[in-house]
């Protein structure tokens, strides 16, 4: 199949990320290729040998996926054009015939173990842990005996050939990961009503306040910020960039008003994109956030310059 029509996404086959991309109506017609990280998967998009790589970017206990981020503040610019929220329960995969007192090492992504940290001190407070590249990977390696449980979707016990000894593990309720569909760049998709658009931001001059001046772009025209992290720029100690994402379309006037803010008070502003969101939510608009609110105090400048005012 063509570039065109191949999507990457962390694996190996059997990973969360590979349940998310399946949830898409599109995969049905991709070849899914799975890539050995988030790097691999983005960079064969940037080489165009993919069209768009899966990748997860947040999850709701552990927060931002480190990798993610620093891999869209750099390098060659990608965008964001879809994101999948997925539900997240481990199970815990053995080789068959394991019993749990046989467990002394276990597996998973790092971002799996703040996820299970409360159930493995209680039900198996002496195994000892050992991160693997992706939870699918961490099934492959005790499948090949180099661990003796992995913590994954229970799903993935099939395609390694081990067995779910334990299901549903979880500490937080409702614990969520989100991924998002990543191509590049491009026309944003048109505003559904219910969107979000990331970016990521470099300071000018570090000062007093100079974040609060950046937060300020968003709050003094009623945009609702969804998530900010900070990332080291490898610049040196101190010195960090910021990954936004706020409700919202780039067309809508609220949100274009606050990218041309941050666009004159940055260095370096990168826009990853404005794309619907998962859940549908609609913002709740304050009084004089709207497009025509802006519309109006638009026209009200210029029939002021026409001495109309």
């Amino acid at each position: 199949m063509s570039p065109a029509s191949r999507y990457t996404y962390l694996g190996p086959e059997g990973t969360f990320t590979e349940a998310a991309l399946r949830s898409l109506p599109e995969a049905a017609t991709r070849q899914l290729v799975p890539m050995v990280s988030v790097a691999a998967a983005l960079d064969a998009v940037r080489a165009g040998e993919a069209a768009g790589a899966l990748v997860p970017i947040e999850n709701s206990v552990e927060g931002g996926v480190t990798a993610t981020l620093d891999e869209l503040a750099s390098g060659e610019p990608l965008m964001i054009y879809r994101e999948v929220l997925l539900p997240i329960a481990f199970a815990l995969l053995v080789r068959p015939g394991t019993a749990l007192e046989d467990v002394r090492t276990v597996t998973g992504h790092p971002v799996a173990q703040p996820q299970v940290r409360n159930w493995l001190a209680a039900k198996l407070p002496e195994a000892v842990w050992e991160s693997a590249a992706s939870n699918a990977d961490g099934a492959r390696l005790v499948r090949e005996g180099r661990y003796d449980a992995a913590f994954a979707g229970e799903f993935a016990a099939a395609t390694y050939g081990l067995e779910a000894l334990v299901t549903d593990i979880h500490d937080a309720e409702n614990a969520v990961t989100r991924f998002v569909l990543v191509g590049r760049p491009a026309r944003p998709a048109a505003p559904t009503g219910a969107d979000k658009t990331s970016v990521v931001m470099w300071l000018r001059k570090d000062h007093p306040g100079a974040l609060l001046e950046l937060l300020h772009e968003y709050s003094s025209r009623g945009v609702n910020m969804m998530r900010i992290e900070s990332r080291p720029t490898g610049e040196g100690i101190g010195r960090y960039c910021f990954s936004v994402d706020c409700e919202g379309h780039i067309q809508d006037r609220r949100v274009a008003d606050v990218l041309m803010g941050l666009r004159r008070s940055c260095r370096e502003v990168r826009f990853l994109g404005s794309y619907p969101r998962a859940d549908a939510v609609r913002p709740t608009l304050e009084q004089g956030t709207t497009d025509a609110d802006f519309t109006a105090a638009a026209d009200w400048v210029l029939r002021c310059m026409d001495g109309r005012g």
